[in-house]
Order: C-alpha cells, then structure tokens, then sequence
C-alpha cells in the first residue's frame, strides 16, 4: 500500500465563529479570549469562540434549528446546504472554548460522541434558534490555515447557565472575558475581526437577523467584498 496523501494544510476548511453580546441596550459587551503564543493561525490574537466544522457535526441532533431568514443566507454562495453541521459546530466550539451552554433541556436521542458527551450530561441538547448569521469570510491564500467562515451571533440571554463562569473551557482561549465595544479595538485584533465588529456595532441593539449579510471573499484572483441578501438561487 502506497503512503497516503499529505494533508493540504491550506485547503479551505468550513468553520463556526460565535459573536455573543451581553447588556446590549445599555454598555453592549463581547465575549472574546486569547489564541496561544504557539498557535498555527493567528497567535496571541483575541478572537470570538469558534473553529472547524467536524465530519460528525451533521449527524449531532438539534433542539431547534436556524431560522429561515438566516437559512436563506447561509445557503447561498455554496455547494450544500451545510446549516445544520455550521450550527452544531458553532455551539460546540462555544462550549468547547468557554464551557458555556447553548442548548435546551432534553435527551439525546442518540449516543453522544466524545466531543459531546460532557455536553449531554448536563442534560441539554444543542438548539440553534437564536442563532443569526451576519458575517461570512474566506481566508486569503498564503496563510498557514484557510476557513470559510460563517460568524453567528447570539444573545447572552440565549445561554444556560452564569454567563460569568468559564470554568469549563478548555485551554484553547486564556484571558476570556466581556469586552465593551466601545474597548475592543483597543485589543490585538486579526483583521477580519475587527471588520466583523465595525459591522455588528451598527446593529448591536438591534435582535432581529440582518436580511444583508457580508462575506469578505479572497481567492488567487481577487478579493471582493459582497453581500448576501437571501434572495432564492436559480436551481
């Protein structure tokens, strides 16, 4: 048997990010932490929690689903409709990265996988319902990692739980904390992160999903910034 194949590092991989906002009438605040010193992509960057969509993601089961309005965004511009695996990929990127709780009470109507069994046994199954789709971002060529990344937020109203305690993250995320908008950019930023908050600051206060959402594409070719607007793709 011949050896099989490297892995292309810099094929585009799909990925979850998770943008929550708390206090959002008042003083809004995000939810974001640190990137390791050693990490291949974007070291010791702050960042929203979030990360690649699994090959199990799809079969995980969901309490609620993305709603429509949101769907017809995230359906176009690509080959599939991968809304449920980017749904369950954003919840358990949360969890995984800052121990808090998307989800609503129930069972599980299948066996959980390893990734998901500390989540089921706190009695609670993902639901991605409150979840709103307001940003989409392929990585330029030449980097170390490349994602196709849809940005979610949520309402930290949404989540299970003290919304102060991170005691059950993992260690992927340090110094994870609320950040007042008005702070961020204060913070060292990736780039792409700081266009996502120039877009959210306008509609923080705002809980009704964008029907325009914006995707920053780069290709070998071109960069381009578009808009989705979820009008219906010819067949």
């Amino acid at each position: 048997m011949s050896d099989p194949a490297p892995i292309d590092k810099t094929a585009i991989r799909h990925a979850a990010t998770v943008i929550v906002l708390r206090d959002r009438q008042t003083e809004p605040r995000v939810l974001m932490g640190q990137r390791g010193a050693k990490a291949a992509f974007m070291p010791n960057k702050f960042v929203f929690p979030g990360g690649a969509v699994d090959a199990g993601d799809a079969h995980v089961p969901l309490a609620g689903t993305i709603n429509d309005s949101c769907l017809a965004n995230l359906t176009e511009k690509t080959d599939a409709d991968r809304s449920h695996a980017l749904g369950v990929a954003a919840i358990r990127e949360l969890w995984e990265e800052t121990g808090l709780i998307l989800g609503s009470k129930g069972k599980w109507n299948i066996d959980p996988t390893e990734d998901w069994k500390a989540y089921a046994k706190t009695g609670h199954v993902p639901d991605a319902s409150a979840l709103q789709f307001v940003f989409r971002a392929v990585t330029p060529p030449g980097r170390p990692r490349r994602f196709d990344a849809r940005f979610f937020m949520i309402d930290a109203d949404a989540l299970t739980g003290d919304i102060d305690d991170f005691s059950g993250a993992s260690d992927e995320l340090s110094h994870l904390q609320w950040i007042a908008l008005k702070d961020v950019r204060e913070f060292d930023l990736p780039f792409i992160t700081e266009v996502v908050l120039a877009e959210i600051s306008g509609r923080s206060a705002d809980a009704a999903p964008p029907e325009s959402v914006p995707m920053f594409l780069n290709t070998e070719e071109e960069s381009l910034f578009l808009r989705l607007r979820g009008y219906a793709q010819d067949g």
